[in-house]
């Protein structure tokens, strides 16, 4: 029997069962996809699955921010660092969506310039802390109670500290910029992705296609290659598309402190910390990058949720 077969039959009565047929609900009716098909509420197909608005409109602005990283003159095709000027502190108008800022720059353009950058920082801090989160997971998961121990006191001490204070901590003995915030960010959210990697090995590790696998005299490396490890890291799609909004957030917050980007660098939370100092007179220039970094964050929660839906439901 091959290890494929082993899992293959153990989910077997799960594969029989009709995926539309539902379940019977209070009034005799059935609740499955005859049933939610009804809701007005929903719209759409995704995957055979249903989705609602808010995950539509999250998809439209990632789409949009995807554009705006990969060829934002596509969507601003002026210079984000072009100065003029006899156009500071020009507020929202038909000619500068966003208004300007002290030196004349259009936000909109900066802002849109802006997302390569911030989208960058914030995908790397996240798979450095999935890096680093699966690495000690799967360490503690895999190498004996002392091993476990051992890992599981170092992430009670990284938890010891907020997340945004390690990052400080972090910055303040390797310096301030935009790589070393983008480390700090992803160092500072590995113990929470170790700590739910470690959950996931363990759980994965009592089940029954491992038991099968183990009482068939598979080797202990491929078990753990061809059976734990693929069940056990498939959640990261997961919990990196959850965790990309938060470092993001993260190294806004870092550059805002003045301990990442540095202006005049399109960066939103360097136009963050630029615009601080005009919030009385020209509140546009911290309102918009603030509003790209909230909606970028909430957009990713949305869609990492719909994810998570759709892979429980699978």
């Amino acid at each position: 029997m091959s290890d494929l077969e082993i899992q293959a039959g153990l989910a077997g009565a799960a594969a029989r069962r009709p995926r539309g047929a539902g379940r019977p609900g209070p009034a005799g009716g059935r609740t499955g996809a005859a049933g939610r098909g009804s809701d007005g509420r929903r719209f759409g197909q995704w995957f055979g699955g249903q989705i609602g608005l808010a995950e539509v409109l999250a998809a439209a602005f990632v789409l949009f921010l995807l554009v705006a990283a990969f060829a934002p003159g596509l969507v601003a095709p002026g210079d984000p660092l072009a100065i003029d000027p006899r156009s500071a502190f020009q507020g929202p108008s038909w000619v500068h969506w966003f208004g300007t800022d002290e030196s004349g720059r259009d936000v909109y353009t900066r802002v849109s310039h802006g997302t390569g950058s911030s989208l960058q920082i914030g995908v790397a801090a996240t798979l450095i802390g999935l890096g680093l989160g699966a690495v000690l997971g799967t360490v503690a998961g895999m190498l004996g109670a002392v091993v476990d121990f051992t890992v599981n006191r170092l992430l009670e001490v990284m938890f010891a500290f907020p997340g945004l204070l390690l990052a400080l901590l972090f910055i303040m003995i390797f310096g301030p910029g935009p790589a070393t915030a983008t480390f700090a960010v992803g160092l500072a959210t590995a113990p929470g992705y170790a700590r739910i990697i470690r959950a996931q090995l363990l759980s994965v590790r009592s089940s029954a296609f491992v038991e099968a696998a183990t009482v068939l005299g598979r080797s202990r490396a491929r078990i753990l290659v061809r059976h734990i490890l693929p069940n056990t890291l498939a959640p990261l799609l997961v919990l990196g598309t959850l965790g990309i909004g938060q470092a993001i957030i993260w190294a806004a917050a870092l550059s805002y402190l003045g301990l990442g980007a540095q202006p005049p660098a399109a960066e939103w939370g360097a136009m963050l910390s630029a615009g601080r100092t005009y919030l009385s007179t020209a509140v546009w220039m911290s309102f918009f990058p603030g509003l790209f970094v909230v909606l970028t964050s909430i957009s990713a929660t949305v869609l990492g949720r719909a994810v998570e839906r759709r892979l429980r439901h699978a």
